[in-house]
């Protein structure tokens, strides 16, 4: 009866698993489409001031992606390029092509709250994460997220709560390697764009620093639309600056 009963229990927590992973797989599909175009704005509230940035993004799977700033004024022509899990940057004003090492992608990415880890896409919460259910709660699912141990990620662990009639994040959860949380994000106004859902607004809170956010407003979305590889050269970085 033990056995039976062990046996049952294994088998459960596999169904579950596989569910979680199948969850997760549509999330990312969701984000990422075969490829996406976004021009997004972005709020940024420190100590007490706010400022805002425009930006445009290409992205082409989990490999792939190349922003550009194009407000305001000062920081117009502001390049990012992610290739195979590396990122560099180009600053028109000093003409100067920069290689983002490893060991700054929790940096803050152009003094917001989104690290440079965030802006590439480096990692994938399919291919580097093990998905468990934790808990339901009528159509939303609260997954937790475990690096796997080859993964070469940022976080320790990450908690997402799901919506299941769209397959949107409502609520992610960061946490660092010790188990603290580091930070949130809340998302909001989901819209279909063709086959994909995506929430239209992200605000990304810090859980150290109280009255600190960023938050982004999608205003152009377009999926798997035809984009030239010249974006992911790096020539792009200076060519697509201007």
């Amino acid at each position: 009866m033990k056995r039976i009963l062990l046996t049952l229990s294994l088998l459960s927590a596999l169904a579950f698993g596989d569910e979680a992973s199948d969850i997760m797989k549509r999330i990312d599909d969701n984000q990422r489409g075969q490829n996406v175009y976004m021009q997004m704005s972005m709020t940024i509230t420190s100590m007490g001031h706010s400022r805002t940035m425009k930006m445009q993004s290409w992205a082409k799977g989990t490999k792939k992606s190349f922003v550009k700033t194009i407000y305001p004024p000062k920081d117009r022509g502001i390049t990012f390029l992610s290739l195979d899990n590396q990122m560099w940057q180009y600053i028109p004003k000093i003409e100067r092509t920069i290689k983002i090492p490893p060991s700054m992608m929790l940096q803050n990415w152009m003094g917001s709250d989104f690290t440079n880890d965030d802006v590439v896409k480096q990692s994938s919460i399919v291919d580097d994460y093990d998905a468990k259910i934790l808990k339901r709660e009528g159509k939303v699912v609260t997954i937790e997220l475990i690096p796997k141990e080859d993964a070469a990620v940022v976080w320790g662990k990450i908690v997402s709560q799901i919506d299941t009639d769209t397959y949107t994040s409502q609520k992610d959860i960061f946490y660092d390697e010790d188990g603290e949380e580091v930070r949130y994000f809340i998302y909001d106004k989901v819209k279909k764009f063709g086959k994909y859902y995506s929430p239209t607004v992200w605000k990304i809170l810090p859980s150290d620093k109280k009255g600190n956010s960023t938050e982004i407003i999608l205003e152009e979305v377009k999926y798997d639309q035809e984009i030239s590889e010249q974006y992911f050269r790096k020539s792009a970085l200076k060519r697509f600056s201007r």
